[in-house]
């Protein structure tokens, strides 16, 4: 070698310059290292921060009440009778038994006043009073037996400062003689609709309680609403079961609720010009002390709350008992017993809450969700108990002669763990369920919150499609992958990763407009499908398999569809127009009333089985969502099946097996994991559809696993349900908590499949 042209001699480990890299790419290298890191950890730090700004949203939700004394007032020596309080909790009323009618400014500096214009019929005291919040109406009834309704109007005034002070105004509706002239009144209710009042009161005459109630109504001119005059009267002292010790009259004017001292209830419903005596019951006929000490309404006047002497507190509710047609109490709710006898009640204006009091006791419940909100034991006994028609004050009238004022602070009094998660009994339910029902059409709706049929919905939904998606998906990636010609791949494997770009609101289009109504009519064509393409396919199978190779051969491997496609298009032709050959044999509906037989599914279905037949069902969701998630497990099983290493595809017909026998022997377990994943993505794909199941399924919220009938799933809840929901309220939290719930259910999902894959990895791992 020419030592002029040799190469220079190189130190042991030296790199060629020709394999050194630039600096440049060392530093992006470098560089891109880092920021990958980052980007990792930023992600992970993003889905964490998601999860806590969703946790932040969702705990308020299981805090329980906070109460806090504001103040305190002393009050006038009087004997009060009866306190009531305005919408804004400012100006509550003291009501003595001398007829003295004293307001107590909150907020202002106006102290202790009366009104302008007192009620002359009261100067002479009065024997009974009964007060409604809601209406603020007074009821007086008089030692001669007369009775006075009394309204009470609070009319905020604004002064040229922008200060506010609150004008009450009170005024006599009706004067009148419920029962008997010259009897004192021991006892009054009352309820009132836009069109009828019912006034009840109690008399005492010559030793003996009766009971005596008037149903008034108002005369209409074209002035506007006339006087109230008496419409009908009714005495249902002889009716009573027992001698009357408390009565309440519902809202509805249309029923009077008795309680006797020999511990039974009646329950009396107005049917035309008279009462009926509907029901009977004994609502601690259980316990040792039978002896009612307490009878209320719960808001929308369909609870009633009982106690007895010893301190049990139960609900009884109206519902129409399984086999009946008649609505009757039940009881639905049993809460933790008072340490004493109850003395003190208030019901909430806002929710199903009430406050419960016994001596210095005192105890916030909540009827829906039977469970205790906050309770306490006072420095004082309480006589008299309001809350704030806001649901966010309490006044309390203690025997130290002093009002008390407390701040309430409960956002979401209908939320907690039985709520969202428990079987509750809802009002004017048979039994106890399962409901998701967020609004109603009236202030006295209780929302309905529980997140299972949600849950169960998101399941059948991902179930349904995954039955159609999954044999289909399945199958076709092991045909691309192992017998169609790589031309035809190169064609079948683009278009169907296309399919998965569809949007989800146009499947939901086609499902709800196009599919749903024709699948509704062709039932039994689809069961005759669902029967004879895997037969058929089998069948074919065995044929081709069977035949002389002389024959088989005269088609190309890898197009042998082309004989099969026009068999499969004649069969499903053939299922189509015979579906309703087979409705008119199997699927015959027997009308009960005229015996006629009807062949049609759609009829013959619920008298089958019990179970609904609906236009948009599981069966259409099944379909339309199968379509958006086939093209997920196909691409990346048709990948898994397609890298299985050529050398044991070849070994395995090499010692001759067939390409069958070769695919599920050799190429299936070798790619189970990757094939697992892609159910497990698809799967992901079907709980959290949105679009298709708001569209294609009636979006509603029960517990029907059927396959006839729809559901509401936790993604689609979310999407029909958050534009509605005031911010930070119960419904807003709670819709958190059930994408909360999603991601749980999809984590959970996902690591179970994580751990599952990669044990069938290690298991059918190539060495």
């Amino acid at each position: 070698m020419n030592p002029d042209t040799a190469e220079p001699a190189r130190t042991h480990g030296e790199i060629p310059e020709r394999f050194r890299v630039s600096r440049g790419t060392l530093r992006l290298d470098r560089f891109m290292t880092v920021f990958i890191r980052f980007g990792g950890i930023a992600v992970v730090a993003g889905v964490f921060g998601i999860f806590f700004f969703i946790l932040s949203q969702i705990l308020p939700l299981f805090h329980g009440a906070k109460v806090r004394e504001m103040g305190r007032i002393e009050i006038p020596e009087m004997d009060v009778a009866a306190i009531g309080l305005d919408e804004w909790s400012e100006l509550p009323l003291l009501v003595g038994r001398d007829g003295r009618l004293l307001f107590i400014d909150l907020v202002g500096d106006r102290g202790v006043f009366a009104p302008r214009v007192p009620i002359p019929d009261l100067e002479d005291g009065f024997t009974a009073v009964s007060y409604d919040q809601r209406s603020q109406t007074f009821l007086f009834g008089l030692k001669d037996g007369r009775i006075v309704l009394v309204g009470l109007k609070y009319q905020p005034v604004y002064a040229v400062d922008g200060t506010r002070t609150i004008e009450p105004a009170l005024s006599v509706i009706y004067r009148g003689l419920p029962g008997r002239e010259g009897y004192p009144i021991r006892g009054l209710a009352f309820g009132q609709t836009a069109e009828t009042r019912l006034l009840a009161v109690l008399q005492e005459v010559e030793g003996r309680r009766e009971l005596h109630a008037v149903a008034l109504k108002q005369r209409r001119s074209l002035m506007g609403a006339g006087t109230l005059v008496i419409d009908a009267r009714f005495d249902l002292t002889d009716q009573l079961t027992g001698e009357p010790v408390g009565f309440e009259v519902p809202s509805q004017a249309d029923a009077i609720l008795v309680a006797t001292r020999e511990g039974h209830v009646d329950y009396f419903f107005r049917e035309t010009d008279s009462f009926v005596l509907r029901q009977v019951f004994r609502p601690f006929g259980d316990l040792e002390d039978p002896t009612i000490a307490g009878m209320h309404f719960l808001l929308g006047d369909v609870s009633l709350v009982l106690t007895n002497t010893r301190g049990a507190n139960r609900i009884f509710s109206l519902f129409q008992p399984v086999g009946s047609d008649i609505r009757q109490f039940g009881l639905i709710k049993e809460f933790s017993p008072l340490p004493g006898l109850p003395d003190s009640f208030a019901a909430s204006l806002r929710n199903k809450a009430f406050l419960i009091g016994s001596g210095q006791h005192l105890s916030l419940r909540y009827s829906t969700t039977e469970t205790v909100r906050w309770e306490d034991k006072l420095p004082f006994s309480v006589e008299e108990a309001l809350l704030g028609g806001k649901y966010d004050r309490i006044i309390l009238l203690g025997d130290d002669r002093l009002l008390h004022t407390y701040e309430l602070i409960d956002h979401h009094p209908e939320a907690g763990w039985r709520a969202f998660f428990g079987k509750i009994w809802y009002e004017g339910s048979p039994s106890p369920g399962y409901v998701w029902q967020s609004t109603g059409g009236s202030d006295e709706f209780e929302p309905k919150l529980s997140l299972i049929p949600l849950i169960v919905g998101s399941l059948k939904g991902t179930l349904y499609a995954m039955l159609f998606a999954v044999p289909i998906a399945l199958l076709a990636a092991i045909y691309t992958s192992q017998f169609l010609k790589p031309g035809l791949k190169n064609v079948v494997k683009p278009t169907m990763e296309i399919m998965a770009s569809l949007p989800s609101v146009v499947l939901g289009f086609l499902a709800a407009l196009w599919l749903a109504p024709l699948i509704e009519k062709q039932v039994p064509s689809l069961i005759l499908m669902a029967l004879a393409v895997p037969g058929i396919a089998v069948g074919f199978g065995w044929f081709w398999s069977r035949l002389s190779y002389r024959i088989r051969n005269l088609i190309v491997p890898g197009w042998e569809f082309l004989v099969f496609a026009p068999i499969l298009m004649l069969v499903l032709v053939a299922c189509w127009h015979l579906g309703p050959v087979l409705e008119k044999v199997a699927f015959v509906y027997t009308d009960p009333a005229t015996g006629e037989r009807i062949a049609d599914f759609r009829l013959w279905w619920p008298q089958a089985t019990g179970a609904a037949f609906e236009q948009r069902n599981s069966l259409v969701v099944g379909f339309m969502m199968g379509f958006a998630v086939i093209p997920i497990i196909f691409t990346i099983s048709e990948d898994a099946l397609s890298n299985v290493p050529t050398s044991l595809i070849s070994g395995s017909l090499a010692l001759g097996a067939s390409r069958w026998q070769t695919a599920r022997n050799i190429v299936l377990p070798t790619a189970a994991a990757g094939i697992f994943s892609a159910l497990m993505i698809g799967l992901g794909r079907a709980v959290g559809e949105t679009m298709i199941v708001v569209m294609a399924t009636g979006n509603t919220p029960i517990m029907d696993l059927g396959i006839f009938t729809g559901m509401r799933t936790l993604s689609a809840n979310i999407a029909v349900e958050l534009p509605e929901a005031p911010q930070a309220g119960t419904l807003y939290r709670t819709l958190f908590l059930g994408a909360l719930v999603l991601f749980l259910l999809t984590f959970i999902l996902n690591t179970f499949a994580e751990v599952l894959r990669q044990r069938l990895r290690d298991r059918y791992k190539v060495v």
